[in-house]
């Protein structure tokens, strides 16, 4: 990697509005946010629910386009990619997991972690090898023949978890990832996010209001009307 790389921004937004609706129904989800996240940072979106931190982070992921402002990851200008170059650069650069997990159901768990690889074009032994160790690094060695509906809940998170660290991206955007999971469960699979980013380097954005994950992260952004209200980094033991 070169300097100039290592300089680059994971994210960087500028001036990012979102809007929806037309005439009185108008709304501003996002109103102008100017955003950069470096490399190997563990941080979160906070807020209340409308506050606009899930359509933050959809626009970063570039699951869909701002109205105003401009996004880029990993130095690459989003805001400027047709759809096509924007798929083929999600599945390569980013990795996606949702409070809903969205693993596909007829597939096992080592399946839908090897799937993103099969796209990707990786080779047969290459794509057993990542999955094994992402089973292994997430807790579930030997349970990859298993398909979602035989798992628990924190199971199957656990599985979202390897399947957006399997493509090896720059960055791993979470939506609400424990907003469906018990307290205890829940502390379990952020220890596991934060050794990934401890030991792995794999930098994390959440968007959350749950407090488990404001007490871990080494960033929050506070987000209120679609405004950044503050920007803080947490003294943490």
């Amino acid at each position: 990697m070169t300097e100039q790389e290592t300089d680059t921004p994971v994210i960087y937004t500028d001036q990012v509005v979102r809007r929806f609706g037309e005439g009185a129904a108008l709304v501003t989800a996002v109103g102008g946010v100017s955003l950069t996240v470096e490399s190997g940072e563990f941080a979160a979106l906070v807020g209340p629910s409308g506050s606009g931190k899930s359509t933050l982070l959809n626009l970063i992921g570039g699951l869909d386009d701002p109205d105003e402002g401009h996004i880029a990851l990993a130095g690459m200008n989003l805001t400027s990619m047709s759809s096509a170059e924007m798929s083929d650069f999600r599945r390569d650069h980013i990795g996606f997991i949702f409070q809903s997990y969205n693993l596909i159901p007829v597939l096992s768990a080592a399946e839908n972690i090897e799937y993103i690889m099969l796209l990707q074009g990786l080779a047969a032994r290459d794509r057993r090898k990542r999955v094994d160790e992402m089973l292994k690094m997430v807790g579930l060695d030997g349970l990859g023949h298993r398909r979602p509906a035989e798992l628990s809940g924190g199971q199957q998170q656990r599985v979202a978890v390897a399947r957006a660290m399997a493509s090896s991206p720059d960055i791993i955007l979470a939506d609400e990832p424990t907003a469906n999971l018990d307290s205890k469960t829940g502390v379990a699979l952020l220890e596991t996010m934060r050794e990934l980013n401890e030991n792995e380097g794999v930098t994390f954005l959440f968007s959350t209001h749950d407090q488990k994950i404001i007490e871990r992260a080494r960033r929050l952004v506070w987000l209120e009307d679609g405004m950044v209200t503050k920007d803080e980094a947490p003294e943490r033991l």
